[in-house]
């Protein structure tokens, strides 16, 4: 219902669903009724997570009503016309609960071969963007590995599991992406706990990282730094030794809480897991896609940008993201790195430039590009903000996104 609506205008509609004045709202949240006035009617541009997060908190609705990301996934050669749906019954199927109420095990298991090559093609998948093709293909692949895992034994049943986590994993991850936080939260603890079946720290530590990542989606920042460091110092006794995929991980984790650190307005911390991140990547010595991390010095300079954009440092953010090169990263990390730069261009009034990067982002990426909240906020920012008719390149981006009707 509020889906083509500004993050401001969502803050009003919600707040007078719940009967509260600007000056009971203002009071709530600490701040001015002019200021909210003003971020109602778009005169100030709601960018920072953890103002919009202290909004849902006071409004009672969660972080996602508030950025409204839709999460109708579109039909396409890649999804077919079974998607989330899909993917929502596969994960509510009380057989996954416990093998007392499964099916018996088949004489012939999925092999653990076919299994790493469909776990691959999904998270493969997910970082190419390519969610319709990810959400098609996770039900089977959830089924298989599930079934593996109950099948074997010994060290192919670690294998099973841990293939069974980072199955969960991809599901958590587009779900996530298309706006289905409570389902990505069950992916990722089932994932999480297929995790510490299969007694692979490195696993374990992924499928932490995609917990923390739901975290973030549900605004709960201080639960995520917490949660960061403890599995940092889990993982801590192993370093000495780690092997690049254990590196790559940990060090992605600290890149997590530095953004989850920032929307919390904890700047010391931020800075800290940042310095933390950056000796990971100086140790893993060049950009790598270990554990589909797309961990290195890259990805440090992304988050180093973001968390200055969350931080309120929109001058760094803008100076910095544009320089950064994310040409040999994955399709979702450079698409994302754009939505970013995109958002810090725009609040220089750099608009011209912000549309043709969130043009060529789209034509990168776009389905990441239409479920995206920002890609969205920019949008109907520029349509509101433009006296007539917008740009005939705004109005065509606008109908793609589905914020306007098609002619």
């Amino acid at each position: 219902m509020t889906e083509n609506l500004t993050t401001g205008e969502r803050v009003a509609w919600y707040r007078r669903r719940r009967g509260l004045s600007q000056e009971v709202l203002a009071g709530l949240v600490g701040r001015t009724t002019d200021w909210l006035s003003k971020a109602e009617n778009n005169r100030i541009e709601l960018d920072r997570l953890s103002v919009i997060a202290s909004l849902a908190k006071a409004l009672d609705v969660s972080l996602g009503d508030l950025l409204a990301e839709p999460t109708l996934l579109d039909w396409s050669s890649d999804s077919g016309s079974r998607t989330v749906p899909a993917l929502r019954e596969a994960l509510m199927d009380y057989k996954q609960l416990t093998p007392l109420l499964g099916s018996p095990p088949n004489d012939e298991p999925p092999a653990l071969k076919d299994l790493r090559a469909d776990v691959k093609e999904v998270l493969d998948a997910y970082q190419a963007s390519r969610y319709g093709f990810a959400t098609r293909c996770l039900p089977f692949v959830l089924a298989d590995a599930l079934a593996a895992s109950r099948a074997h034994s010994g060290r192919k049943q670690e294998e099973a599991h841990a293939l069974l986590a980072l199955a969960y994993q991809g599901a958590a991850m587009v779900l996530g992406k298309v706006g289905e936080p409570e389902l990505a939260w069950i992916a990722a603890d089932r994932g999480l706990a297929a995790a510490q079946h299969s007694g692979r720290s490195a696993v374990t530590g992924s499928l932490i990282r995609s917990v923390t990542h739901c975290l973030l989606a549900t605004g709960r920042f201080n639960s995520a730094i917490q949660l960061v460091n403890d599995a940092a110092a889990a993982m801590q006794p192993e370093l000495g030794s780690a092997d690049n995929e254990h590196l790559s991980v940990y060090g992605t984790l600290f890149l997590t809480g530095a953004m989850a650190a920032a929307r919390a307005e904890d700047r010391a911390t931020a800075q800290t897991f940042l310095r933390e991140a950056d000796e990971s990547a100086y140790r893993l010595g060049a950009d790598a896609n270990h554990m589909w991390t797309a961990f290195g010095p890259t990805n440090v300079a992304i988050h180093c940008m973001a968390t200055a954009r969350e931080l309120g440092d929109l001058q760094i953010a803008a100076d910095l993201g544009p320089r950064i090169d994310t040409s040999d990263l994955p399709v979702e990390r450079r698409v994302r790195h754009s939505l970013e730069v995109a958002r810090a261009l725009s609040a220089w009034n750099r608009t011209d430039e912000a549309l043709s990067i969130l043009l060529d982002a789209e034509q990168a990426a776009p389905e990441q590009v239409r479920h995206h909240y920002l890609s969205r906020e920019l949008v109907i920012g520029w349509i509101r903000s433009t006296r007539g008719r917008p740009s005939q390149p705004v109005a065509d981006l606008a109908r793609r996104l589905h914020i306007i009707a098609g002619g």
